[in-house]
């Protein structure tokens, strides 16, 4: 069983903070992939100039800046992960919240940029077999 379990209306609730360091993180991930590139760019003119063209600054820079935008990904993810939802996918924006349904454990599944969670799936399923909510099993405030 997950460590936390969430209502509907709790995982509705952690959006609003959630959708803020999700767009965050998906942010810094891709500065990250950037400056990866950029770095993987630099040795490889490096390796091609014999060392010559090496620009000592510029390399101290882009390393100190990948350093920090590592650490603001590894944070925000990391605080993404203290609400007790789980990130599934960081480039689509991806979170599920584990709740339980009539003692079995599902994730609500939600993506960045819909309005609030209205699919869930089985926990050994992912996105492509997400299902709508039904609302009937949702009126009750507390599920398990």
């Amino acid at each position: 069983m997950a460590e936390r379990t969430f209502t509907l209306s709790e995982a509705q609730g952690l959006l609003p903070t959630l959708s803020g360091l999700l767009q965050g993180a998906m942010r810094q991930h891709q500065e990250v992939i950037a400056m990866d590139a950029e770095f993987q760019a630099l040795i490889s003119r490096i390796l091609l100039s014999g060392g010559v063209q090496i620009d000592p600054i510029r390399t101290s820079r882009l390393k100190m800046e990948r350093e920090r935008g590592a650490q603001k990904l590894e944070d925000a993810l990391g605080e993404i992960a203290a609400s007790g939802a789980q990130l599934k996918d960081i480039e689509q924006g991806l979170l599920d919240f584990p709740c339980v349904v009539k003692g079995r454990v599902i994730l609500l599944c939600w993506k960045l940029g819909e309005a609030a969670i209205e699919h869930w799936h089985g926990t050994n399923e992912g996105f492509a077999n997400r299902k709508p909510l039904d609302p009937s099993l949702y009126a009750r405030e507390r599920l398990n």
